[in-house]
């Protein structure tokens, strides 16, 4: 792709809208996509990290409530939460599931945005 994408925001963005996923996935160079829900442990405590990640990493930072966004998400086939994708170049190269440790995923976001 050409180097003309956005310069990822240094917080993350919320979905608001299922038709804009795509957009978003394709707009950055790198994007972190964290399918999560408001009642699940594992991703309140990952929250301060995602959120490090998007201040602190050359990717875009994605949230998409699993229960906002149901379709999408079997779409994409969560079937645990946290589930993480990263996105590099507008393509799907990674798939975490379960909490990760900032270290792991700033290493696999890294990757991608070098």
């Amino acid at each position: 792709m050409s180097s003309q994408s956005d310069a990822a925001p240094a917080e993350p963005i919320h979905l608001t809208d299922a038709d804009e996923y795509a957009d978003i996935v394709s707009r950055y160079d790198t994007v972190l996509v964290d399918f999560y829900a408001d009642w699940c442990g594992p991703c309140q405590m990952m929250e301060p990290t995602i959120e490090a990640l998007a201040e602190d990493t050359a990717a875009a930072v994605l949230k998409v409530d699993v229960d906002q966004f149901q379709a999408l998400a079997s779409q994409h086939g969560v079937q645990g939460i946290p589930t993480l994708l990263v996105y590099a170049d507008g393509e799907q190269a990674e798939r975490m599931v379960g909490a990760q440790t900032g270290d792991a995923l700033e290493n696999t976001i890294t990757g991608y945005t070098v």
